[in-house]
């Protein structure tokens, strides 16, 4: 919560001490606390939505929110102990304060970050599990990199200041992550083999000293555990929410293994190097008909499902492709891992959508859910799956024959491009890197979901209940209305995209709407302020699949050859929300999705046994 916001951790305590002030019996606030039952219900709201959140900022936008309460209830509230009267005159002003309205605010200036992560580069210290903060010492401000570790204090004497002005300090987190490496130690004495055994081993020792070298050590057992019957997610994960693109979020997942869907998704796997074949950029007779910009080995890699048992972070995400390393990938393989559960919840009939039109609301509430499985399967397997990055892998070396450069299936001309020694994906690509590589991922699933092998593997075929062609046809709509809904986490006073899958998802739509010659057009009543998605299903081969064929070949292309400003160039319009969109924008922000919320179990070991706690689905069950 300490990456959300300074405030974050204090209003969890708050919300915790209120529960035991009350123990749980919330009803009876309203006359010990002389509140009203809506003020009640509207706290409960925040302290639910904050809690699924992990934070006072929306997982999804990244938007900061605040409770529908006024100050004298909110006090009233808190007049219930000692300790939470206390607790609300600490947090009382940022909890009710409107700014900052969008997450970054509190990050420093660009050039003082740059400056650290030059810095950074030069002591081979990685981002991924750091934050930056700003002091002022001996009336002088410094720049201190805070690195999460059980361990503080500085390696070796004196070498705790890397420059002039930036210190390192070690043991962020220091308590929390102490009791994590603990509870890991236990976890080795249930270890199934000896990869995972090897793989708490180096974990701990990444949550002890904060070294990423020990967390990539980690992450090669990890990949090569293949079929675990309990599998997990844990550590510094993605990087999507910090405004640079390079500082990773805490998230943890562990979930048991689904049998019966890792059949299917296993032929998946085992037919998918016939799929690859089939996008834009393959090349029949070059590299087995994947083409140049492929790498020689498609290593099929573990592909599972799993009914999560806990999440703890501030999204339940729907799927996952890991480790983020491309060495590893390359050499170690990846992980797909798809959560059946919270998939699930997309198959519920009685979600609004209000950019269908009636005449094709139930077609699209029966095929909505499948289609975002099938497309779901499709990215993290084959979206994040390929891609070769041609680059100079040590001095003088080369991944691709440098004297005979591949062609450019974008200009016909041989590539003049590629990743310097010592450059990634990320560094090169910088903020752009995981708006662009979902986007790409993204397109991915769509350009393939009229592939009737691919969709017959799942049980969809031209004679099944719902058909092949009712999802392709289903998938155009979804096209628009994730399109449309990703406005709502558009800050347009800051003039930025909250989250990069939201940002994606309008850049198709745009692009599609430009460039797909009517496949796909957006209805807007301005009376009504209605908006509604049309789809011509005559042209979804003819104009449709090209369209995105050549939008996603653009971002492959310039991804593999380390073309960044081609792809700034076109990306960076084509997520600009002006014009007509921004008037579709204040459509979209009128009628504001629904903001989900999981009420997650816990385990309690009692004796020999593992019991497990369920409870109701309501914000004092979250809470």
């Amino acid at each position: 919560m300490r990456q959300v916001s300074p405030e974050s951790p204090d209003i969890f305590d708050f919300i915790m001490d209120l529960y035991h002030a009350c123990d749980g019996k919330w009803d009876t606030s309203v006359a010990q606390c002389n509140i009203t039952s809506e003020e009640l219900t509207s706290f409960l709201e925040y302290a639910a939505m904050f809690l699924c959140n992990l934070g006072n900022f929306y997982s999804e936008g990244d938007q900061k929110f605040v409770p529908d309460v006024t100050t004298e209830a909110l006090r009233k509230i808190a007049d219930i102990s000692p300790k939470t009267k206390a607790s609300l005159d600490k947090i009382i002003d940022p909890l009710l304060a409107v700014s900052p309205f969008s997450l970054g605010s509190y990050q420093k200036r660009a050039d003082e970050i740059a400056k650290v992560s030059e810095v950074m580069n030069k002591a081979s210290i990685g981002p991924e599990n750091t934050r930056v903060r700003k002091v002022v010492k001996d009336g002088k401000p410094i720049l201190q990199l805070l690195q999460a570790s059980a361990e503080t204090g500085p390696l070796k004497a004196g070498h705790d200041e890397l420059a002039d002005g930036i210190f390192l300090v070690r043991g962020d987190y220091s308590d929390e992550l102490a009791r994590v490496c603990s509870a890991l130690e236990k976890a080795k004495d249930y270890a199934g083999n000896d990869k995972q055994t090897q793989f708490l081993t180096h974990h701990i020792e990444f949550f002890r000293t904060g070294s990423l070298k020990a967390f990539q050590e980690s992450q090669k057992a990890w990949v090569t555990d293949v079929s675990a019957r309990v599998e997990n997610i844990l550590g510094f994960i993605e990087p999507y929410r910090d405004p640079a693109g390079i500082r990773s979020e805490w998230e943890a997942m562990v979930g048991i293994a689904d049998a019966d869907e890792i059949k299917k998704l296993k032929s998946f796997v085992d037919s998918s190097i016939t799929f690859i074949r089939q996008l834009p950029w393959a090349a029949k007779g070059v590299n087995d008909g994947k083409g140049p910009f492929e790498n020689s080995l498609f290593e099929a890699p573990d592909f599972t499902s799993v009914h999560a048992l806990a999440v703890c972070g501030s999204i339940v995400f729907e799927a996952a492709n890991l480790p983020n390393y491309e060495y590893i990938r390359e050499t170690y393989g990846f992980k797909n891992i798809v959560l059946a559960n919270r998939l699930s919840v997309n198959n519920n009939p009685n979600l609004p959508c209000y950019w269908i039109d009636p005449s094709e609301l139930k077609s699209f509430k029966s095929t909505t859910h499948i289609v975002r499985f099938l497309t779901t399967a499709i990215h993290e397997l084959i979206g994040h799956g390929t891609g070769k990055l041609l680059s100079e892998t040590s001095p003088g070396t080369y991944n691709f024959d440098k004297q005979n450069p591949p062609i450019s299936p974008l200009s016909g001309e041989v590539v003049t491009s590629y990743y310097l020694h010592g450059q990634t994906w990320g560094s090169v690509f910088g903020k752009l890197a995981g708006t662009v590589e979902e986007c790409r991922a993204i397109l991915m699933s769509e350009y393939l979901m009229d592939n009737k092998d691919l969709l017959g593997i799942f049980g969809y075929t031209d004679s099944s209940n719902i058909t092949a062609e009712d999802l392709l046809y289903a998938t155009y709509f979804n096209i628009g209305v994730d399109g449309l809904q990703a406005l709502e986490h558009y800050n347009f006073q800051d003039q930025a995209w909250g989250q990069v899958h939201h940002q994606a998802h309008f850049s198709i739509l745009k692009h599609v709407l430009q460039d797909g010659d009517g496949i796909i057009c957006i209805a807007h009543d301005l009376t009504q302020q209605c908006l509604t998605v049309r789809v011509d299903r005559s042209k979804i081969l003819s104009h449709g699949k090209p369209s995105l064929g050549r939008y996603l070949c653009k971002l492959h292309i310039w991804g593999c050859t380390a073309d960044v400003s081609a792809c700034r160039k076109f990306y960076e319009p084509m997520c600009a929300v002006d014009g007509v969109y921004e008037e579709w924008r204040k459509i979209v922000v009128s009628k504001p999705n629904m903001r989900w919320k999981f009420v997650q179990p816990n385990t309690f070991v009692k004796g020999e046994n593992v019991e497990v706690k369920v409870y109701e689905e309501s914000n004092e069950g979250i809470i």
